[in-house]
């Protein structure tokens, strides 16, 4: 099996698609590792295993609203398009959706996915309920009333257990318009950083780095705020566009501020075309809002090395949460998203480079993009990232559910633990 780039084959000895919850809990409990795979928008081996893949796509597949249509129950392996679909057929909206809605639930929340939007938690700050299967095939419920193991286990990188279901909050649909500007000069957009991406419900600026101004910014708006035809020196474009100069617009969500509802408008892709590129890779680097300018100039300096392995890159922000190893733990946080071209080789080259810049503004790695294993002081980035190693330990001490990744994150486990 491959993830969906195409740049990674899976290491599995065994496949298997349990066709209902209790079977899944049965091979985790005869396994001697296991991993589980949705939806394998994945760019490193953080779901990998040596053991038994477990995929969760013949699942019941359930979306259920509650009745007092403040939450909803849905199975992890459900992708966001589907779930969407259902909510608005409802009534109802989830906050905040990713560029592409192919991805699964589960899988998103559990590596810390997120859209845009200052004051837009990540996809996992829906989360009120999760629910797991632990190592020994126990199913446990956890709930934010439960504290410390809630907020550990919400972007749990597959550590702490294989999620079959969450429970989201949600809130009364709404509409929105989208309208992309184009040549904002990367000084007026520098100096007013903050109002820039505060300037709509949801901001992305694409680029490459290079020459004098960011190509393009996408303001997802609420009906109710003011259309923006100029901004900083930034014009409307005025025909639809794709983040990509070369590709057609026909697969991405309407624009030109024309109204639509919040799942056809937050996401950059529609559900029914194949999204971006395809064949691509992806890395991300997440720190604190107000390093974005001075983090964002020192990656305009590599622009000569970026700017030939990038098709674009993204930039977005995100609200502070309370879950131990989302890039936002207790951050209003600034991301910076790269599209690289299917060169890994070359992109793995310049990963610590790229790094090396980003580290004294205390940038964390999504943790299912390409980064570099070393170098990283966990322990520094995430407050909570001892205790959530001993938490994983305590939960699954054989490491069931450990991989090469997790254990050069979480550490090499002693022996006696083994």
């Amino acid at each position: 099996m491959k993830n969906w780039a195409g740049n990674l084959d899976y290491a599995s000895a065994e496949v298997r698609r349990p066709a209902s919850v209790e079977e899944l809990a049965a091979i985790v409990a005869g396994a001697g590792r296991v991993k589980a795979l949705g939806s394998r928008h994945s760019f490193n081996r953080v779901g990998d295993t040596d053991g038994v893949h477990v995929l969760l796509d013949a699942l019941p597949q359930t979306i259920e609203l509650a009745s007092d249509r403040q939450s909803v129950h849905v199975s992890g392996g459900v992708s966001y398009g589907t779930l969407c679909r259902s909510l608005e057929q409802s009534g109802v909206a989830i906050h905040n959706l990713a560029s592409l809605p192919h991805i699964s639930v589960a899988g998103a929340v559990q590596t810390g996915t997120h859209g845009s939007g200052v004051d837009n938690q990540s996809l996992a700050g829906a989360v009120q309920a999760i629910n797991l299967v632990r190592p020994s095939g126990e199913l446990v419920s956890l709930s934010r009333a439960d504290g410390d193991e809630f907020l550990a286990s919400v972007v749990g990188l597959g550590a702490l257990g294989i999620v079959t279901g969450l429970e989201l909050a949600v809130q009364p649909g709404f509409r929105m318009r989208q309208r992309v500007l184009e040549n904002l000069p990367w000084d007026r957009a520098l100096g007013n950083f903050q109002q820039l991406v505060s300037s709509a419900y949801s901001v992305s600026l694409f680029t490459d780095y290079a020459g004098d101004s960011i190509s393009q910014v996408w303001l997802k708006a609420l009906d109710t705020e003011q259309p923006l035809t100029e901004l900083f020196g930034a014009t409307a474009a005025s025909d639809p566009r794709h983040p990509l100069p070369d590709m057609s617009a026909e697969n991405c969500t309407l624009q030109l501020d024309e109204p639509g509802q919040w799942l056809d408008r937050l996401p950059h892709f529609r559900h029914e075309f194949t999204p971006s590129k395809g064949e691509e890779l992806q890395s991300e680097f997440i720190l604190p809002l107000e390093h974005g300018p001075a983090a964002i100039e020192a990656v305009r300096s590599l622009a000569g090395k970026l700017a030939p392995l990038l098709f674009v890159s993204e930039i977005r922000t995100g609200a502070a949460d309370e879950f131990w190893l989302s890039p936002f733990y207790r951050q209003q946080s600034v991301a910076l998203h790269f599209t690289w071209k299917p060169l890994q080789a070359e992109v793995e080259a310049v990963l610590p480079e790229l790094e090396d810049l980003l580290r004294p503004f205390g940038a964390r790695p999504h943790w299912g993009k390409l980064f570099s294993t070393a170098g990283h002081d966990w322990e520094s980035l995430y407050p909570r990232f001892a205790d959530f190693r001993s938490l994983a330990s305590a939960h699954d001490p054989d490491g069931k559910f450990r991989n090469g990744l997790l254990d050069s994150i979480l550490g090499v486990r002693a022996a006696s633990a083994r």
